[in-house]
């Protein structure tokens, strides 16, 4: 009876998932504000919406969901470099 005890009230090991996952978001962002440099205006504020969508996607899927925050994380860097190049080769953004 008393290990029941001791189990039920064990506190849960923290994952680490969440934390790398909103670290790789954050360098995310570097990428997604310094798009200015190679594509216009409105390029960036479309990536940057988009950006805040992913954050706030993260933000919901923190604590139920805590290893899809490095998918989410790693599709923003993929998604990133994919915009851009479609958009150097269709539309001819450059610096």
């Amino acid at each position: 009876m008393l290990n029941r005890r001791r189990r039920a009230t064990a506190p849960r090991a923290v994952e680490p998932w969440p934390f790398v996952g909103m670290i790789l978001m954050a360098a995310a962002f570097f990428l997604y504000a310094a798009s200015g440099l190679v594509a216009p205006w409105w390029g960036v504020l479309v990536l940057v919406l988009v950006w805040i969508a992913l954050f706030v996607l993260c933000c919901a899927w923190w604590t139920p969901h805590p290893r899809r925050l490095v998918w989410v994380a790693l599709f923003a860097f993929v998604f990133w470099f994919a915009a851009l190049n479609a958009g150097g080769a269709f539309l001819g953004w450059t610096a």
